[in-house]
C-alpha cells in the first residue's frame, strides 16, 4: 500500500472500527486518560507534549481525555483511569503520594513505575567503584554485574571520595564524561580530560544531592552516534523498534537532542529481528534486551509499558569501536509521539509488518515542521526559547 493511500485510510477511518474486525487490542471497560502527574516546574513545551500524547492515546482507543486535574466528573463510576505521566513514577514509602491511585500495573499507564527514585535515572547503568563504595538503600549490586557487557566503561558514585577514586581510575584510560543522573537532551554533561578538571567539577557538586541522587562518570567516545531501542505496549497492542537519534543546536548554541528516526515492528522483539536490519542494529537490540531483562529481574516492583534504551556507538581514546547502553527511559520521551502513531497504523492495518516514523525538535522561529507532520508544540517556551516539536510516519511495509 502506498504512503498516500495509507495516510488517507488513517485519516478517514475511525480507529475504534478495528474492534468490528475482531482485533483484540482493547479491553472493553471504558477509560479516562489523564496527563498527570506533571513534572516539577514543567515548561510550556513539556506540558504540551504530555497533553498531546495523552490526547492521542485517548483518541486512538476511543477513551475520554481529561485535560486538567484528577476529577473523573461524570465518569467516576463507569471508567477506569489511564495515566500518561510526565516522568517515571516511584512506588516507595519515601515517595508516598507521588504516584496516582489505582495503578495496578503497566496496563494502567504509558510509562513505568520503579521501587526507588534512583532506578528511574542514569544512576543504575553503572556499577559502584568497589564493595566499600557508598550506595543508597535498595541498590542492586547484581544488576551492575549483569549489565557489564552491555554498557560502556563507567562508575556511579554517591559521595565525593568515591568520585575522586573512580574518576582517577577512569582517566587512566582517557577522557571521561561527568553526567548528571537526571539530565535530558545531553544538557549538563561535562568533558573531563585530566585530574585538575575532575577535581574542579567534583568541588562544584552538592554533597547532599550527590548522596541521594548519585553522579555518573563514564568514558568519553569520539564520533558518537546514538541508537534507540524500545518497546511500547497499550493493552495487547505491542510495537518494538530500533533507530537513531539526531542532534541539533538549541537557542544557546549547545548541541542537544533533535529527534529520532525509528523502524517500528508490529509485535515483540522477535518481529523486529525478523526485519532486514544491519549487524549494528541487531547488536544494539541484543544489548538493550540484556539491560532490560537485568533491570526487570534485579529491581522488584519495576514495570513499564514504555521502555527506551539509548545506545552509544563511537571510538574510545585508543580508537576502538565501542557500543554500550547509556541510559534507560521508562517514561514518555522524545520519540513517544512517533511510537503512538505507529501503534495507530498497526491497529488500522494489522497486516503491516513495520513503519518508519520520526520526531523532530528544532529551535528558533525559522524552523518549520516537515510536510504532513503532526505538530506537538510551536512557540516561545520559557525554558528553552522558541521551539518546534512534531512527529510523523513516512513509510509503511506490509510485505
Amino acid at each position: 500500500m502506498s504512503e498516500n493511500a495509507m495516510q488517507e485510510r488513517l485519516e478517514s477511518q475511525p480507529t475504534r472500527d478495528a474492534l468490528a474486525n475482531g482485533v483484540p487490542y482493547f479491553e472493553h471497560a471504558p477509560r479516562v486518560v489523564f496527563a498527570r502527574p506533571r513534572p516539577a516546574n514543567a515548561s510550556a513545551h513539556e506540558t504540551a507534549s504530555q497533553d498531546g500524547l495523552a490526547r492521542e492515546i485517548a483518541r486512538l482507543f476511543g477513551w475520554k481525555f481529561q485535560p486538567e486535574g484528577d476529577d473523573f466528573g461524570e465518569y467516576r463510576h463507569s471508567h477506569r483511569p489511564y495515566y500518561v505521566p510526565g516522568d517515571t513514577l516511584v512506588d516507595s514509602p519515601a515517595q508516598a503520594g507521588a504516584a496516582p491511585p489505582r495503578i495496578g500495573g503497566h496496563g494502567d499507564l504509558f510509562g513505568g513505575m520503579v521501587p526507588y527514585p534512583f532506578v528511574a535515572t542514569k544512576a543504575i547503568t553503572h556499577a559502584l567503584f568497589d564493595h566499600d563504595a557508598q550506595r543508597p538503600p535498595g541498590w542492586s549490586v547484581e544488576f551492575g554485574r549483569r549489565v557489564q557487557e552491555a554498557v560502556l566503561r563507567g562508575t556511579t558514585v554517591f559521595c565525593v571520595q568515591d568520585a575522586h577514586r573512580a574518576g582517577a581510575e577512569l582517566l587512566r584510560h582517557g577522557p571521561i564524561r561527568l553526567k548528571p543522573v537526571d539530565g535530558t537532551a545531553g544538557r549538563g554533561q561535562r568533558l573531563l580530560k585530566d585530574m585538575a578538571a575532575l577535581e574542579a567539577a567534583i568541588d562544584e557538586c552538592d554533597s547532599r544531592a550527590l548522596a541521594t541522587q548519585g553522579l555518573v562518570l563514564e568514558e568519553h567516545l569520539e564520533k558518537v552516534a546514538t541508537l534507540s531501542v524500545g518497546k511500547v505496549q497499550i493493552g495487547s497492542l505491542i510495537s518494538t523498534y530500533v533507530g537513531t537519534q539526531s542532534l541539533t543546536t538549541d537557542n544557546t548554541g549547545a548541541s542537544v537532542y533533535g529527534g529520532s528516526d525509528l523502524r517500528l515492528a508490529h509485535g515483540d522483539f522477535e518481529a523486529l529481528l525478523a526485519l532486514a536490519l544491519t549487524d549494528l542494529e541487531r547488536e544494539a537490540i541484543r544489548l538493550a534486551r540484556l539491560y532490560d531483562e537485568a533491570a526487570m529481574s534485579c529491581y522488584r516492583g519495576l514495570y513499564a509499558s514504555r521502555r527506551n534504551y539509548d545506545i552509544a556507538h563511537g571510538r574510545d581514546a585508543a580508537g576502538t569501536l565501542k557500543l554500550g547502553v547509556l541510559e534507560q527511559s521508562w517514561r514518555p520521551g522524545g520519540a513517544s509521539m512517533a511510537e503512538v502513531l505507529a501503534l495507530e497504523a498497526f491497529l488500522q492495518q494489522p497486516q503491516l509488518r513495520s513503519v518508519r516514523a520520526f520526531t523532530h525538535e528544532r529551535y528558533g522561529e525559522a524552523a518549520n515542521p516537515p510536510r504532513n507532520a503532526r505538530l506537538t508544540y510551536r512557540g516561545d517556551d520559557e525554558k528553552v526559547g522558541f521551539i518546534t516539536k512534531c512527529a510523523g510516519i513516512y513509510s509503511y511495509d506490509d510485505g
